[in-house]
């Protein structure tokens, strides 16, 4: 079957394939991924890693630690927690960046981690930066990363791709944040829900790598799980400068880079010559499917504002000018807007001016080398010159760490990702997100605007969602232990957007004394009081669309385990969920055409319903019989039938250690 670049890198990276076999969306495969990055969390994978046995790294080279999240906090724990890190990281061999180093994502681009048609993994939900560079980046939970620490691999399930075309060229002044914003604003209904985006088009060629990098980053927040861009010329282009850069400097203190014959290991020549001669191997199949195919003209895009406290709310820089919006702070920061081109953007803008009387604006570059190449053209001292506070390279204000955060009621403009309400500080202040070029044309007038000659045109976009071809399936291998068929009652619960705490409520989850069987009989409360009372041990639960959306508590899907269901259908899962259960043993599949069918049959008011319907779910011909109705599943192969097994993840590293 045809294969696009996501299912391509996939297929690299995947182990323990059947012979022959090709992987496509929908697919559970094991994979074992180039790089994998913790950063402050990393405090937290450790007690993980060792709970599971493991002693020493699978692979040192694949780990990367960096710390950059909490780098302003000076206290005692802090500085304690940090020497920690880098004490079990020196332990182990694995590459370790200190703090003022950089923010992770952004050395996992500058140090050659993150190489075009690698898939690259972090404990970070801005993994998604990756995909600018033309590498598979994705997030993963912090028992993944255990995982990959002690054996070098761990599961996933290739997510649905979706394809977004991008036609035109963007005018002056607009920039790659104003793309983005552009797409989840427009498409503000999760079009791309636990999808991976998959850039085309011609209007691709005309953006530089930066623009890239902070589209892919802000996927996140469109609520895909990746965003990937093609690998051409301005990657190659921009590698060999990096190339340039890196030589200039010289070797850095880390394991792999010691490794070396006086050249870095990942950004060399050699390295950059590979990939130019298998880029024709890294394009999509001219017939390969899409799940969706989005198509926008970055002709139209203006410089555009995301908010207040929400990414799914947008409006153009020049109309919320005239509603005179004053501003107490604005930011140049963060893995999405600061680097060189950004602080350059902010830099021309900037140039001298002053900051407006009653606002503070604070910049950070992501890297201390973006900062040092900033400082020598002379950008930084512009921003500086003008008012700006500067703050060391990393992370802050954008996840609510450090100086400047915004107090109540104030009104805040920013350059990073997120602007969920209370993220950057008071639940009561306003958060709008813009690009550096917005951001500090804002911070100059103490209100948000931009200058600049914009027709006002709608936004030129469309989506199409396309019929999923039939797929010629062959028969799965089953494993030891793992059930050719199972049978089972289908108890249905349509509710869409069913979030965590509707399946285990909030108020147990740090109840450490809550036994399995306590779990058991609260799972559903607050969803149906009369769950608990109608579930049977050995149904089959068949839930909505956006399943186990909200909170990562695990406990969402062990407590369904415990009272004995035996697998989750659904319309879409969330990710998170779906890790989760897997991680913990438990199946969840997700049918769309079976769920559609039950709401369209089961019209009543019922919270949980008992269809009558027996279901026999064949495993080794991907085959759901529902009463006399048929349905299709993707092949649940050795990778989620081995979890099943040995009852979970770290059950399989232990196993895997032995």
């Amino acid at each position: 079957m045809p294969q696009n670049i996501i299912e391509k890198i996939a297929q690299r990276f995947a182990v323990e394939l059947d012979d022959g076999a090709i992987v496509n969306s929908g697919d559970f495969i094991s994979i074992k991924p180039a790089h994998v990055m913790t950063h402050d969390n990393t405090g937290a994978v450790i007690p993980k890693f060792k709970s599971i046995g493991a002693t020493k790294l699978a692979n040192p080279r694949q780990v990367v630690h960096t710390l950059d999240h909490n780098i302003q906090d000076k206290s005692e724990k802090n500085l304690e927690k940090y020497k920690n890190i880098e004490a079990f990281s020196n332990s182990v061999g694995a590459d370790f960046y200190p703090a003022g180093r950089g923010i992770g994502h952004q050395v996992m681009i500058e140090e050659g981690y993150a190489w075009p048609g690698t898939m690259v993994v972090a404990s970070d939900s801005h993994s998604n930066m990756y995909g600018g560079i033309g590498a598979l980046g994705t997030p993963i939970v912090r028992t993944d990363a255990a995982s990959i620490w002690a054996t070098g691999r761990t599961w996933w399930q290739i997510p649905p791709i979706a394809k977004v075309v991008l036609t035109g060229k963007l005018q002056n002044g607009v920039t790659g944040k104003d793309v983005i914003i552009a797409l989840a604003g427009y498409f503000n209904k999760d079009e791309v829900l636990n999808h991976i985006i998959e850039f085309a088009g011609d209007g691709v060629k005309e953006l530089s790598l930066d623009k890239r990098l902070t589209i892919a980053n802000m996927t996140t927040e469109w609520g895909a799980l990746g965003g990937v861009f093609p690998i051409d010329e301005v990657t190659t282009n921009w590698i060999a400068k990096r190339i340039g850069k890196v030589k200039a400097r010289g070797l850095q203190g880390v394991p792999s880079d010691a490794d070396g014959n006086g050249e870095q290991p990942r950004m060399n020549t050699t390295r950059l010559q590979a990939l130019k001669d298998d880029i024709q191997n890294l394009k999509p199949d001219a017939d390969a499917y899409y799940a969706k195919e989005i198509t926008i003209d970055l002709t139209l895009v203006e410089p555009i504002v995301a908010g207040p406290n929400s990414v799914k709310v947008m409006n153009t820089a020049l109309a919320l000018s005239k509603q005179d919006i004053k501003i107490n702070k604005a930011y140049l920061l963060s893995c999405t807007n600061s680097r060189e081109e950004d602080i350059a953007e902010a830099a021309r803008i900037l140039n001298g001016k002053k900051i407006a009387d009653g606002v503070e604006f604070y910049v950070a570059a992501a890297s201390n080398e973006v900062q040092a190449e900033s400082e020598l053209n002379g950008d930084w001292q512009i921003l500086l010159d003008a008012g700006a506070i500067p703050l060391p390279p990393g992370c802050g204000p954008c996840i609510g760490l450090g100086v400047g955060l915004l107090e109540d009621e104030e009104i805040g403009i920013s350059a990073t990702n997120r602007n969920f309400k209370g993220r950057m500080g008071s639940p009561t202040a306003l958060a709008y997100l813009a690009s550096p070029a917005v951001v500090a044309a804002s911070a100059i007038a103490g209100k948000i605007t931009f200058d600049g000659n914009y027709s006002g045109s709608n936004i030129s976009a469309d989506i199409k969602i396309l019929p999923k071809p039939e797929r010629k399936i062959a028969e799965v291998n089953i494993i030891d232990g793992f059930p050719e068929l199972i049978e089972g009652d289908l108890l249905f619960c349509p509710q869409d957007n069913l979030n965590t705490d509707g399946i285990y409520p909030g108020k147990y989850t740090y109840n450490d004394d809550f036994t399995p069987e306590d779990q058991a009989r609260v799972v559903m409360e607050n969803y149906d009081p009369e769950f608990g009372k109608i579930v049977k041990e050995g149904d089959i639960l068949v839930g909505g669309f956006n399943f186990g959306s909200g909170s990562s508590r695990e406990q969402a899907a062990t407590a369904l385990k415990y009272r004995g269901v035996q697998l989750v259908i659904t319309g879409s899962a969330s990710q998170t969920y779906m890790r989760n259960a897997l991680n913990n043993g438990f199946l969840v599949l997700e049918v769309p055409e079976l769920v559609n069918d039950f709401k369209n049959k089961f019209s009543d008011s019922k919270l949980t319903i008992e269809t009558g319907i027996k279901a026999k779910i064949d495993f080794k011909k991907s085959k759901i019989f529902a009463g006399d109705l048929e349905y299709s599943i993707s092949p649940v192969g050795t990778a989620a039938q081995e979890l099943v097994v040995v009852g979970g993840l770290e059950n399989w590293v232990k196993r895997e250690l032995k």
